[in-house]
């Protein structure tokens, strides 16, 4: 065997190590997944907000009882890529920016595209986007969605609170009107409290204006973890 050869082995036997193989649930394909944490990370760097809202295991078993599949462990990246891209291709021109990293997605709607200044309805002209996010995720029923709502911080939290926890429920009820279960979501408004840009620019206080939808997979560990 050449040296060559030799390097070649260790380096395919170092990337099975790091990141092991997935089935694709559709078509049954077998490839090697990516390690945690190496997808791209793109500009929304505060996109994913940490912990589940309301917690896995009690929504696992709310979304278990409604009929949702869990997804078996290998076959969650597959899964979530499958969604992403198809995500992406359906909201692309819109304005609707689609983040992945690992096995979440992190799908965002600019407030200034998505809603009338100081209101809480989604705007007429987005509403066909939001279909194609519809659609996407009523085909892929087996993950939990969180919306949240983030303002700058204009305003004071008085104003800001309440209209970003109006917001995070429009878009939801949006989502549930056009097919998607309402067991699969829950929303939340942060106000001002975690921007993803400064507030001191006219350019970083639009940025930190949105609706966020994060979408996590519901996992076979999900169901069997208990209660915590």
């Amino acid at each position: 065997m050449t040296l060559k050869n030799v390097i070649m082995i260790a380096a395919l036997s170092g990337a099975l190590a790091l990141g092991g193989c997935v089935t694709d649930p559709e078509t049954g394909d077998r490839r090697i997944s990516r390690p945690a944490g190496t997808a791209a990370a793109g500009a929304g760097a505060g996109a994913l907000l940490g912990a589940l809202l309301g917690g896995r295991n009690n929504r696992a078993e709310v979304l278990i009882g409604a009929g949702v599949g869990a997804i078996a462990g290998g076959a969650v990246g597959s899964y979530m890529d499958k969604q992403a891209r198809e995500l992406k291709q359906r909201t692309a021109g819109s304005g609707i920016e689609v983040e992945q990293r690992g096995d979440e997605i992190a799908i965002k709607l600019p407030s200034g595209i998505a809603f009338d200044t100081n209101e809480s309805s989604v705007r007429p002209d987005m509403r066909p986007a939001l279909d194609q996010v519809a659609k996407t995720l009523a085909s892929y029923q087996s993950t939990f969605i969180d919306v949240t709502g983030h303002t700058d911080s204009t305003g004071g939290d008085a104003i800001n609170q309440p209209l970003s926890d109006r917001r995070a429920s429009a878009v939801a009820d949006y989502l549930q009107y056009q097919g998607v279960q309402r067991a699969r979501m829950a929303t939340r408004g942060y106000g001002a409290q975690m921007p993803v840009a400064t507030n001191d620019t006219d350019a970083g206080r639009a940025q930190n204006r949105r609706v966020e939808i994060r979408l996590s997979p519901v996992t076979q560990s999900d169901v069997a973890r208990p209660n915590s």
